[in-house]
């Protein structure tokens, strides 16, 4: 069984937006925080965005502040990525991720989905 199902993504021009979706598991929904990562320069991977259990707390990169918004559908077992004003920059493989917390490093993420593409481009 997949624990992770990402869909979205695709490619906007600069100032458009886009959604990305990931559906989980029952019991990853219960007890883990679901966001994205993304790659950076130098092979790294960053959290971009992420959503808490039962709190609603939130995490969001410092680039996709006020941009990016998560949310959770309880009804669904899904978290939702609205991605608006997107940049060139934004361009990436965006990676669902199920981790303990939010605020986590890589080592830290417990699930990984195999990610999917958004373009930024004019």
């Amino acid at each position: 069984q997949l624990q992770l199902v990402e869909s979205g993504g695709g490619s906007a021009r600069p100032g458009g937006s886009l959604r990305l979706s990931c559906t989980t598991t029952p019991f990853i929904w219960k007890y883990y925080a679901i966001g994205w990562f993304r790659q950076v320069p130098g092979n790294e991977r960053e959290e971009v965005a992420c959503v808490g259990i039962a709190d609603g707390d939130t995490y969001y990169e410092d680039s996709v502040k006020g941009r990016f918004g998560i949310s959770r559908d309880n009804a669904k077992n899904m978290v939702t990525l609205q991605m608006n004003s997107l940049v060139p920059e934004d361009t990436n493989v965006y990676t669902c991720v199920a981790s303990p917390a939010c605020r986590a490093s890589p080592h830290q993420v417990s699930y990984w989905d195999q990610g999917i593409q958004v373009t930024v481009s004019s």
